[in-house]
């Protein structure tokens, strides 16, 4: 398991102090970047991205819940480490956010609602690095996880069969539940509430990565 958490729900009056405080219990870090469209929430864009991407060595994934990735994902300041993800439901054609980020020099991701058929990401996942299946609405953290989700973590994995592609996990993910969504096949888990939600963000990362059965120190 790899974790990435999500800045969503940390504060963000302090918001580089929050990630470092937990930097070395992360293998990624989670920017939920919504454009008031395409999610019914405005959260923040690459000003605030590219900054932090300039003081932290930690590993970028950038959630684009917006209308038009192709069009935004080059504002975006990456390293060839980074991820960038879009969803095969925006305005913007998959080809089209698809060649946009790969330009950019990082790893490329492709998401979808949770009710959106799984089957219309499949001819593109000779094509990206990650799949980010949601287990809630995109748009607002803290929601209940749908345990339906981890029937299609499992039609997922099945369907990348061989191919360097990972899986990633994000909504409604915590103690009680981590450990399912491994065993289901996720290599990434994306958690918010779980941590940042927490009195004391470092000791809820380590509760979860105790939980999900790869404890840390």
């Amino acid at each position: 398991m790899k974790l990435s958490p999500s800045i969503l729900n940390a504060d963000l009056s302090d918001l580089l102090r929050a990630v470092e405080r937990i930097a070395d219990l992360a293998d990624y870090i989670h920017f939920d970047v919504m454009d008031g469209h395409f999610v019914p929430n405005l959260t923040f864009g690459p000003l605030l991205v590219n900054s932090l991407r300039e003081k932290l060595w930690l590993p970028f994934d950038i959630h684009l819940m917006i209308d038009r990735p192709a069009f935004y994902a080059p504002y975006f300041q990456v390293r060839p480490e980074d991820v960038i993800t879009f969803h095969v439901e925006a305005l913007d054609h998959p080809d089209e956010a698809i060649s946009a980020i790969r330009k950019l020099g990082c790893r490329v991701g492709i998401s979808l609602r949770p009710r959106t058929p799984l089957f219309l990401i499949f001819p593109y996942l000779d094509q990206v690095d990650w799949v980010l299946v949601m287990c809630v609405e995109p748009g607002f953290g803290g929601q209940k996880f749908m345990p339906e989700a981890l029937d299609r973590i499992r039609a997922l994995k099945k369907e990348i069969g061989g191919r360097e592609v990972l899986v990633a996990v994000d909504g409604g993910i915590g103690p009680e539940n981590v450990r399912q969504v491994v065993e289901a096949g996720a290599d990434v888990v994306v958690a918010g509430v779980a941590i940042f939600g927490a009195p004391d963000p470092r000791e809820a990362a380590l509760r979860l990565w105790k939980a999900a059965g790869h404890p840390r120190n």
